[in-house]
């Protein structure tokens, strides 16, 4: 089994709380035995997969498969190219140069439903949406890296893990992929068609 579930704003990527007011999986009805593929920070919102099979760790999560993830991130500031260049080059974190990203600014820029709590707002200083495609997953990367930068992150969005897509998923809702009849393909060719072999659980 492998689900899809649209992370909120302040919901831990675990079922048991750890002391802070952050809410925990346990809230959104999800089957037994099933757990988080990966983790997305409490303070992100977007792709989280779930699921009861092991292989699909070993699948997506090892480093050396180099599966793409896909973040929509607010930062304050239009970043210019020398800034995009940076990011998609590498940025030195903790003694180490991340490896090469993909980076764009979003043109036209995208509207997402307002997030609770809403995002800081200042005056006099823009906010401007990019896109980020990252192959590993250090601690708080997107963040660090856009800091790094001169734009800190206001917002992210984790929108696809490989070619598994977020799509139109309402945040706090989940989806059953079907994935008997798309493992062999998934198997054989390390590629995500799952979501074409899904149905809503909303």
């Amino acid at each position: 089994m492998l689900l899809a579930f649209h992370k909120p704003f302040g919901v831990l990527s675990q079922f048991t709380p750890d002391g802070s007011k952050n809410r925990t999986l346990a809230e959104f009805g999800f089957p037994k035995a099933v757990y988080p593929v990966g983790r997305l920070d409490a303070d992100s919102e977007g792709l989280l997969l779930l699921s009861d099979e092991p292989e699909w760790n070993a699948r997506l999560l090892t480093p050396g498969h180099h599966v793409e993830k896909t973040y929509l991130v607010l930062v304050e500031r239009e970043p210019g190219q020398h800034a995009l260049h940076l990011l998609r080059s590498g940025i030195v974190l903790d003694g180490k140069t991340t490896l090469p990203a993909k980076a764009r600014l979003l043109d036209p820029q995208p509207e997402f439903p307002p997030r609770e709590p809403p995002v800081r707002f200042r005056k006099n200083v823009r906010d401007f949406w990019i896109e980020i495609r990252l192959v590993e997953g250090r601690n708080r990367q997107v963040r660090r890296m856009t800091a790094a930068v001169g734009h800190p992150t206001l917002r992210i969005i984790r929108t696809a893990i490989g070619n598994l897509s977020l799509a139109n998923l309402p945040a706090g809702k989940w989806r059953l992929l079907a994935v008997e009849g798309c493992r062999t393909n998934f198997f054989m060719h390390f590629e995500f068609r799952l979501f074409l072999c899904s149905r809503d659980i909303l």
